[in-house]
């Protein structure tokens, strides 16, 4: 299967068995992003993590801090 990534528009090939192209083929609103992509997004995320500044959205919070 030929994916695209969603950042660079970069073309790779998934194996048609694998469960990441099983997952895009039944949800299409779910986008692939390339390794490279990916590991440049958490890099920043860390970063932005580390200087205090940055808020988790409330979505993604643990709901059991709250209780």
């Amino acid at each position: 299967m030929k994916v695209k990534c969603a950042l660079c528009d970069k073309i790779e090939e998934l194996p048609d068995d694998s469960p990441l192209a099983k997952r895009l083929r039944n949800r299409p609103i779910h986008t692939y992003l390339c390794k490279a992509c990916y590991d440049r997004i958490t890099e920043r995320t860390i970063e932005r993590l580390e200087t205090g500044k940055y808020r988790v959205p409330h979505r993604l919070r643990n709901t059991n801090e709250d209780w």
